[in-house]
């Protein structure tokens, strides 16, 4: 199933179910207004989105309408949680390496993990407004996955059956920004404005064969101003699974229905050697050339600067639909 949550003045937008191409799209009123309300209580509304679902991709459906990215909002445009974790380790690695400063061994088997700000997430065709480029604007592009009640101390092996939806994630970092605010010890803020989401949150079945062992076995796609820097696989060096990551945010406290739980940037250590992998992240990039040159070469972005990202099936076919922004200057 494939839902969207539409532009409609509220400040949560008007829930409808996407067509698994891509092309249609159904209100949902009269069944659930809102995402968060059928996250609520997902084993209620579920089934009634599913039958619709359904019947809008067999051309059953009498009211059915073309989709539009742009007329959506994130699919949780606020969301009760916003935790996003650092599960690929290279990048972590390849970050402390290029500063020169040694990893902790803890960091391969004690999941990294920041509560970030979500009232007031980012639509996937919708500007990323700051106010200076001197901030380093740069693009992560990670998965996302949404869950319903975790109770406090779930254990890792019975965390996946929570999870309901996932995402594609755009977690704008501004880079000059965050290391004086790590300097004080007390973690991100500033460093991390509102983070962008993929037009449609799809339930894992969506991805077949893809979805296994809590990781998302498909390739992120990443353009940057129209030029493809990236296609990391999202499955691979994955070091922390998503049920890895929700029974660790939920050690100490329960995780509630609307919980959004990130993968942290997608990172393959292959790209370290093989280029063609390219980055989702532009610090890794400029990681990258300061181990190889003693300083970066590829600067940060530009009002006006677009971003891109996707993944695909095997098919070819869009899953999540697109991330398609730009840059700008806010007022």
């Amino acid at each position: 199933m494939k839902l969207a949550t539409l532009k409609d003045g509220s400040r949560d937008g008007q829930l409808a179910v996407v067509s698994r191409d891509l092309t249609l799209a159904h209100l949902t009123h009269d069944i659930a207004g809102t995402l968060q309300t059928v996250l609520d209580d997902w084993r209620f509304f579920a089934p009634q989105l599913n039958d619709l679902y359904d019947r809008l991709n067999r051309g059953r459906t009498r009211h059915a309408f073309a989709f539009e990215p742009a007329r959506c909002m994130a699919p949780l445009p606020r969301a009760y949680q916003w935790a996003d974790g650092s599960a690929f380790v290279n990048h972590v690695e390849l970050v402390r390496r290029a500063r020169g400063a040694e990893m902790p061994e803890s960091f391969w088997h004690d999941p990294l993990i920041y509560q970030g700000g979500s009232d007031d997430f980012i639509g996937a065709t919708d500007d990323v407004l700051l106010a200076s480029e001197e901030w380093g604007i740069d693009f992560e592009g990670e998965v996302a996955v949404i869950v319903d009640d975790v109770a406090m101390g779930v254990r890792v092996e019975d965390a996946g059956s929570h999870i309901r939806l996932l995402m594609l994630v755009n977690d704008v970092s501004l880079r000059n920004l965050i290391p004086a605010e790590l300097g004080k010890g007390f973690g991100f803020f500033q460093g991390k404005p509102a983070s962008s989401f993929s037009p449609v949150a799809v339930t894992p079945d969506e991805l077949e064969d893809a979805w296994r062992d809590g990781r998302v076995h498909l390739p992120l796609q990443v353009h940057w101003n129209g030029l493809k820097v990236g296609q990391p696989n999202a499955g691979t060096d994955m070091v922390f699974s998503f049920p890895q990551l929700i029974a660790h945010a939920a050690k100490t406290r329960n995780a509630r229905a609307g919980s959004i739980i990130g993968s942290g940037t997608v990172s393959n250590r292959a790209a370290n050697v093989d280029a063609t992998i390219g980055y989702a992240c532009i610090a890794e990039k400029r990681c990258l050339e300061t181990l190889a040159d003693g300083k970066p070469s590829t600067a940060f972005m530009k009002f006006g600067d677009t971003i891109r990202i996707e993944m695909f099936d095997s098919q070819g076919r869009s899953i999540f639909g697109a991330i398609d922004q730009r840059i700008a200057k806010a007022a």
